[in-house]
């Protein structure tokens, strides 16, 4: 659910995935500046106002969703949602988690790995 954060100047996307395919072994990916289509971030009178931007093609659909969350300079939070996909070649399932960490500011690398002083959690039954 959480890794340290390497040693890198903010801001930063960190990005680790990982696959059954690949017996969940993690894969790690800097990008610099930070990856912004699935987050919508703004900068409103100091504090950061964060949407996670929900997958339209994966399932179930969210018509009901959390409002966007500020963050003060320092805050961090744990944003989780769930997908089911249908493979377009062979019609099986596939299935993702998203779990997105993400501060406001500086924060030490070992931030992340405790638990969340603000959570969403937006996970579904994928039947």
């Amino acid at each position: 659910m959480s890794f340290a954060l390497p040693a890198r100047a903010a801001p930063l996307t960190h990005e680790i995935d990982m696959a059954e395919a690949d017996g969940f072994e993690p894969r790690e990916r800097l990008i610099h500046p930070p990856y912004r289509s699935e987050v919508r971030l703004r900068l409103l009178d100091g504090q950061l106002r964060v949407e996670l931007l929900a997958s339209a093609w994966g399932r179930p659909r969210r018509h009901r969703r959390p409002p966007a969350v500020r963050l003060a300079h320092g805050e961090w939070l744990r944003w989780q949602i769930n997908y089911r996909f249908i493979r377009t070649t062979d019609g099986d399932w596939l299935y993702r988690l998203d779990t997105l960490n993400l501060a406001h500011g500086d924060v030490p690398a070992d931030t992340f790995l405790g638990e969340p002083p603000r959570s969403i959690d937006e996970r579904a039954l994928l039947w």
